[in-house]
């Protein structure tokens, strides 16, 4: 199964698990945005970057790549994140069905991978255990909670109609 196949795996099980919550789901025309998805929470807008996690034999840990992947031809570029791409990174671990819900600057501050632990054998839970299923920290941002140290700023609808 090739990367691409995987990523739209992970984009549907995303959309799949918001409608299950009642959030609408719109998808951008075409693969130039940082964003693959919009949740629209209880008439907010949230930019969501979906991401394929794979399993590591030698850590025993899922694995995701934090970085924007472009591809040209044969050329593979790989470029950081800003935290004005999207609100929120949904990690699909396909073999569990689960998610990881990193917000944006949680997502870009790790390093360029982010190892996702899924077995007891550690005395500590790893910092990323608590945005395992975290699906409340979307319906926090729509309402304007704070998230870590910061307010998610996302995009309001007034009315049904967005403001361009």
């Amino acid at each position: 199964m090739d990367t691409k196949l995987k990523g739209d795996i992970a984009e549907q099980a995303a959309v799949f698990h918001a409608l299950k919550r009642g959030w609408g789901v719109l998808k951008p025309v075409g693969d130039r945005l940082p964003y693959d998805l919009v949740f629209d929470v209880e008439g907010t807008l949230v930019k969501i970057q979906v991401k394929h996690a794979w399993f590591d034999e030698p850590s025993g840990n899922y694995v995701v790549d934090n970085r924007r992947t472009k591809t040209n031809r044969r050329i593979m570029i790989r470029a950081a994140y800003k935290r004005s791409d999207f609100d929120f990174a949904l990690v699909y671990i396909e073999k569990l069905d689960l998610f990881y819900i990193f917000p944006v600057n949680v997502f870009i501050n790790y390093g360029s991978e982010i190892h996702l632990v899924e077995t007891n054998k550690r005395q500590r839970k790893p910092r990323s255990a608590q945005y395992r299923e975290a699906w409340e920290l979307i319906l926090q941002a729509s309402v304007g909670e704070e998230i870590g140290k910061e307010k998610c700023v996302c995009s309001p609808v007034q009315d049904g109609e967005m403001e361009f």
